[in-house]
């Protein structure tokens, strides 16, 4: 950590003082990206991009939950249609059903849920027919 500005001291002098120090103890060495042009030089401007950042690097979703699980259910479905075995069809839906039936117990906050448990029998037939 750096010290105050003493008093007297132009801030402009004092600021490239410090510069110059961390300069010769080599503080500005080897620092990530070093080299190399900023990734997001040629992006539109974006007020909100370090929340947007932060968010992907956290791995935080932008969606209400109900949304978030709406995709999933539908993720599910599409997955268990392609699944190689009627036995992954079933616990690929079993798992997006116990969130569903959760979600239906205790509603998340947003917009409504509008999902039902899937019929684990119906989509297994289909997939017999498909397979």
């Amino acid at each position: 950590m750096t010290e105050r500005k003493p008093p007297g001291v132009p801030f402009e002098s004092w600021v490239d003082h410090q510069i110059r120090d961390a300069t010769e103890r080599g503080a500005f060495d080897d620092l990530p990206g070093a080299g190399k042009p900023l990734p997001s030089l040629d992006e539109p401007y974006d007020e909100l991009w370090w929340v947007r950042r932060k968010m992907a690097r956290e791995g935080l979703s932008q969606l209400p939950p109900a949304l978030v699980l709406r995709k999933e259910a539908e993720d599910a479905l599409a997955k268990a249609r392609r699944a190689p075995s009627e036995r992954l069809v079933r616990a690929i839906l079993d798992g997006v059903n116990d969130k569903i039936r959760a979600a239906l117990r205790m509603p998340p906050p947003g917009p409504p849920l509008g999902l039902r448990p899937f019929d684990v029998e119906q989509v297994v037939a289909e997939w017999r027919e498909q397979h």
